[in-house]
C-alpha cells in the first residue's frame, strides 16, 4: 500500500505544481479557445489542462518503476507501462490540436482509433472473457485488439461528453479509480495475483493526477482539462480494466472450483467485465444518450449539443456545484457498490444500504422542484394577503384624510387580482373606474 501512495502522492504534486505554468503558457501561446454555444462559463479560460496531468502521470509511472515491490511485479514482468505511455502521449497530442483549432468529430474520432491502437497492439490488451454458464473463454489475438480498442473508445469518449462543468470529469474518474483500485488490491492481497498490481497502480496514479488539477479545475475553475484532458482520463480508465482481464490468471480466482461453478458462485470472476461499466456507469449513460438524440434529430453522433446530464440539471434549477456533487454521489454509489459485492461476504447489508442512498439520491434531485413549489406556495400566500392592504389603501387615499372614511361599495375586493394592484400602482384616486380600465387596457 506504502509504494501505491507515493505513486499517487508524486503525480498529485506534479499535476498540482504544473498547473499554473501550463496556464500561464497556454495563455501566453494564445490557447485560450472563445466561449462555444455549449459552454455554461462565461469568460474563456485555457483549455489544455491534460498536458499537466500527462507530466504527473509520466513522473509517477517513472519514479514508480524504482519502488522494489512495483518494479517486480509490474515493471519487470510486461511492458504495460510502456505501451500506456506511449497511448497516453499520441492522446494528449491529438487533444491538444483538438483544443487549439477544434478538429472535426470525424478526423478526432480517426486519432483516437489509433492512439488506441497504438497502446494495445504494444501490450495492453484483453486475453480472456467470463461467459455465464461457460466459464472462462480464451480470447482469439485478432478479436482482443478490436474489443481493446473498442473498450478505450468507449471510455475515452464517454469521459469526453461528461466533461462540461468545473470538477466534473476529474471527479467521476477520481471516484472512479478509487474503485477500481480498491478491487485490484483485493484481488492482490486476497487471491494473490501479482497481475492485479499493475491496474492497481494505473489506478491509483489516476487518482493522484485527478486530485492535483481539481485545485485548479474546481468551482470557479482557472483551468480546463479539455479534449486533452478528457480522453487522457478515459484511456487511463480503459487501461485499468483491460490490464485485469489480460494480466491476472483467471482461473486463480476459482481455485478449487470447477470452471463453471467458479463463474457462478464468485462475484470476483464477473467484476473484470462489470467494473469498466459500474465505475463509468454515469458517463457511459450520457454518451449513449447524446448519440441516440443526436441520431434521432438527423445530427452527427459526434457533434456537440446542449443537452447532456449536467445540461439538464442546470435546467431544472441545480446550481453548477450542486450538480457536480450530485453527479459525484451517483458515481460513487454504483461503483462503491459494485466493489462490496466482491470484497463483503454477506451482500443482504450492502443491498439495503444501497437502496436507503438511492433514495436519498433522488431527494438530492428533486431539490429544486421542491424549493420552487415552496417558492409558489409562498407567492399565493402573499397574494392572497396582499388585496386587503391594497384595498385599505386605496380607501385611505380617496378618504378625507381622517382615515374613517363611510365605507365605498365599489371599493369592494376585486374579483381579477390585476385590479387589486393597479389600484394599488397608481390608479387614479378620483376617477377610479378610469384608471383601473387605462392600465387593464394596457395590458
Amino acid at each position: 500500500m506504502r509504494e501505491y501512495l507515493l505513486a499517487m502522492t508524486v503525480a498529485l504534486a506534479v499535476t498540482l505544481l504544473l498547473g499554473g505554468p501550463v496556464r500561464a503558457l497556454a495563455i501566453r501561446l494564445g490557447l485560450v479557445p472563445v466561449i462555444r454555444e455549449r459552454d455554461v462559463h462565461e469568460t474563456p479560460k485555457p483549455r489544455v489542462g491534460g498536458l499537466a496531468m500527462f507530466i504527473g502521470l509520466a513522473a509517477a509511472l517513472t519514479v514508480a518503476g524504482h519502488f522494489p515491490m512495483l518494479a517486480r511485479n509490474v515493471y519487470g514482468e510486461s511492458n504495460t507501462i510502456q505501451a500506456l505511455l506511449w497511448g497516453s502521449f499520441l492522446v494528449v497530442v491529438l487533444g491538444m490540436v483538438d483544443d487549439k483549432f477544434e478538429l472535426g468529430p470525424l478526423v478526432k474520432f480517426v486519432g483516437q482509433i489509433f492512439a488506441a491502437s497504438v497502446m494495445v497492439v504494444k501490450g495492453i490488451q484483453i486475453s480472456w472473457l467470463v461467459i455465464p454458464g461457460i466459464g472462462f473463454v480464451a480470447v482469439d489475438p485478432t478479436l482482443s485488439i478490436v474489443v481493446s480498442v473498442l473498450l478505450v473508445l468507449v471510455l475515452m469518449n464517454a469521459v469526453n461528453f461528461v466533461d462540461g462543468l468545473d470538477g466534473l470529469a476529474a471527479g467521476i474518474t477520481c471516484i472512479a479509480g478509487l474503485a477500481s483500485f480498491a478491487y485490484c488490491y483485493r484481488l492482490a492481497i486476497s487471491y494473490k495475483l501479482t497481475g492485479a498490481t499493475a491496474p492497481a497502480l494505473i489506478a491509483m496514479v489516476t487518482v493522484g493526477i485527478c486530485l492535483g488539477f481539481l485545485a485548479h479545475n474546481w468551482a470557479p475553475a482557472r483551468m480546463f482539462m479539455g479534449d486533452t484532458g478528457s480522453m487522457l482520463l478515459g484511456m487511463l480508465l480503459a487501461a485499468t480494466s483491460i490490464t485485469i482481464m489480460g494480466g491476472i490468471d483467471p482461473y486463480q480466482l476459482g481455485a478449487g472450483l470447477s470452471q463453471t461453478d467458479s463463474v457462478h458462485k464468485l462475484v470476483p470472476a464477473y467484476l473484470p467485465l462489470i467494473m469498466p461499466i459500474s465505475v463509468t456507469l454515469l458517463p457511459i449513460a450520457d454518451m449513449v444518450m447524446a448519440v441516440v438524440r443526436r441520431t434521432k434529430a438527423g445530427m452527427s453522433p459526434l457533434a456537440a449539443d446542449k443537452g447532456h446530464l449536467h445540461h439538464r440539471m442546470l435546467q431544472i434549477g441545480h446550481s453548477k456545484r450542486r450538480a457536480v456533487l450530485i453527479m459525484y454521489f451517483w458515481s460513487a454509489l454504483v461503483a462503491f457498490v459494485t466493489v462490496l459485492f466482491a470484497v463483503t461476504p454477506s451482500r443482504q447489508p450492502i443491498v439495503y444500504g444501497a437502496i436507503a442512498m438511492t433514495l436519498v439520491g433522488l431527494l438530492m434531485l428533486l431539490g429544486p422542484r421542491l424549493g420552487d413549489h415552496r417558492e409558489r406556495l409562498r407567492t399565493k400566500a402573499l397574494r392572497v394577503g396582499s388585496a386587503p392592504t391594497a384595498r385599505h389603501r386605496h380607501r385611505a387615499g380617496a378618504g378625507t384624510g381622517t382615515g374613517n372614511a363611510a365605507p365605498d361599495p365599489a371599493g369592494a375586493e376585486p374579483a381579477i387580482p390585476a385590479i387589486a394592484t393597479s389600484a394599488e400602482n397608481g390608479a387614479d384616486s378620483t376617477n377610479p373606474d378610469g384608471g383601473m380600465r387605462s392600465h387593464t387596457l394596457s395590458r
